[in-house]
């Protein structure tokens, strides 16, 4: 019996610890030094909040930048990748039709970053390659009457480098990019 009790009251002293108090003390912590970045990265337009810096929109308007495809339809309650295998015929004939797509949307494209027709593995990536970008400028310097130059001055500015100069790739948040592009001209 006694050797229950000890249980019983390590088990409870754990439970207050693991459950309570370390918790709320990383909450805490978070909220101080990371309060941007605890409370999901949020984007706001005129004290309206549109969207978050972390997860990919779909953004239909040929005026605007489009983003990477999503397995999940940008539902950020059904996160997935396409699980596809990129050897099969499947997905051959899904990148032919992305393909496809991109060229009648964008007609003087001639090549085409990976970035824009393939899946990021979460569904939800909210950056392109500034290359997946700026394929793009011709469409919408078309639709919107904005010179080549300046719009691909505006994803240069936009772009971010390699964290510490080695991680990962440069890229851009279309999320922000369409935003800046919307201060800049009301379309």
């Amino acid at each position: 019996m006694k050797s229950v009790m000890i249980a019983v009251r390590v088990s409870l002293l754990f439970m207050i610890v693991c459950g309570l108090i370390y918790p709320l003390a990383t909450t805490g912590v978070a909220q101080v030094l990371f309060s941007k970045q605890a409370n999901g990265s949020l984007i706001e337009s005129e004290g309206v909040v549109i969207g978050s810096e972390l997860l990919a929109q779909s953004f239909e308007s040929p005026k605007l930048f489009h983003p990477r495809a999503s397995a999940a339809k940008y539902d950020p309650t059904a996160s997935s990748g396409s699980n596809t295998v990129v050897a099969s015929s499947d997905y051959a004939a899904a990148m032919a039709e992305k393909i496809a797509a991109w060229k009648l949307e964008n007609p003087k494209l001639t090549d085409i970053p990976a970035d824009i027709v393939t899946v990021s593995g979460s569904g939800f990536d909210p950056d392109l390659s500034p290359e997946g970008a700026k394929a793009q400028v011709p469409r919408i310097s078309k639709e919107t009457g904005i010179t080549a130059n300046v719009l691909n001055d505006l994803i240069d500015h936009m772009s971010k480098k390699r964290q510490l100069g080695i991680f990962g790739e440069p890229r851009v948040n279309v999320t922000e990019l369409n935003m800046e592009l919307l201060k800049q001209v009301k379309l």
